[in-house]
């Protein structure tokens, strides 16, 4: 195959990878071993000049802490508000102790609101 791009979608998704890969700020081989692939791997996936099973894409999505939806870039074409799909995924992102307090006060939020517009009705 050589180094050519296979694809604009994989070369897209490589650069998301990369992206969430460095907002970690985690190395090449660190997602490698945290994915359980190979380096060399990785660096083809994010440099769009390999496909990938989905065993593979599920692994690195996992390691990264995003959703498989996020990497594909089709968070508008979900069902449902766009925003409530970004912020679903930022929260999946977060360890377990962290989401239940965000869904703690979300719920708190929403009750609030929900109870305001209540009394005004």
């Amino acid at each position: 195959m050589g180094n050519r791009v296979v694809s604009k979608r994989l070369m897209e998704i490589g650069e998301r990878i990369r992206e969430r890969r460095q907002t970690l700020r985690w190395s090449q081989e660190k997602l490698a071993e945290m994915a359980d692939v190979s380096l060399n791997t990785v660096s083809r996936i994010e440099g769009g000049q390999s496909d990938m099973s989905i065993e593979v894409f599920r692994r690195l999505a996992q390691a990264l802490g995003t959703s498989a939806s996020e990497l594909v870039g089709d968070m508008e074409v979900m069902e449902g508000d766009g925003h409530i799909q970004r912020m679903s995924a930022r929260v999946r992102r977060l360890q377990q102790k962290d989401r239940e307090v965000v869904f703690r006060t979300v719920d708190a939020l929403v009750d609030a609101l929900s109870d305001d517009i209540s009394e005004k009705a």
